[in-house]
């Protein structure tokens, strides 16, 4: 899976879970609570979101790395290479 192809799906997520949410213009270096109405519940559907349709776990530790659409896609692009 490519990176963009990661934020991509985190956006398709947060979409789901925040449809009010104008997504076109977020950028993927800056928080993505900083850019959006997100709070912490939003955030924990985002990680349940993640395992349900894909099966990828995120320990409470590592939330931290999901704070931005490029963190997202550092942290998750192994994660799915290492599923494929």
């Amino acid at each position: 899976m490519t990176k963009e192809a990661c934020q991509k799906l985190v956006i398709d997520i947060i979409s789901d879970i925040a449809p009010d949410e104008d997504l076109t213009a977020v950028k993927p270096d800056v928080r993505l609570r900083d850019q959006l109405q997100l709070d912490s519940m939003d955030f924990l559907d985002i990680v349940m979101e993640l395992r349900k349709r894909h099966g990828i776990e995120v320990p409470e530790a590592d939330y931290v790395q999901l704070a931005s659409l490029d963190s997202c896609a550092a942290y998750l692009t192994p994660k799915f290479l290492s599923k494929a």
